[in-house]
């Protein structure tokens, strides 16, 4: 399966500009770039959780490396890991726009292999 590129051509300066597969922009927020305005928005709202007291230990991008037979296959970045004080348990966090197949078998991996669940906004 080919991926496709995706072009625009700037007005100002007439030079193409390549834009994300799914259309995704990447935003900036508190000096961190972020793939989508859709996880720099949940980025926000867990930091405000946190200033309030309801959200502790928030991490971005922890890794969860999925190994068969001791040999490293691929690792998984969780977009959010934090401890939700009203549910009383630690999560851990995706935000998705699109579910490919590809993450669909990756998640369920690191699930199994982990004992954990993803939870996906």
């Amino acid at each position: 399966m080919r991926s496709r590129i995706i072009t625009t051509i700037c007005v100002k300066c007439s030079t193409m500009i390549k834009r994300s597969k799914y259309n995704n922009k990447k935003t900036k927020v508190d000096g961190i770039t972020f793939d989508s305005k859709k996880e720099a928005d949940r980025y926000v709202f867990l930091t405000h959780r946190a200033t309030n007291g309801e959200v502790l230990d928030l991490h971005l991008q922890v890794p969860f490396v999925f190994a068969l037979e001791g040999k490293k296959m691929f690792t998984y970045k969780a977009d959010f890991v934090y401890y939700d004080k009203t549910l009383s348990k630690t999560i851990i966090e995706d935000v998705k726009g699109m579910r490919t197949p590809l993450y669909k078998l990756k998640k369920k991996l690191i699930e199994n292999q982990h004992q954990i669940t993803i939870t996906e906004t």
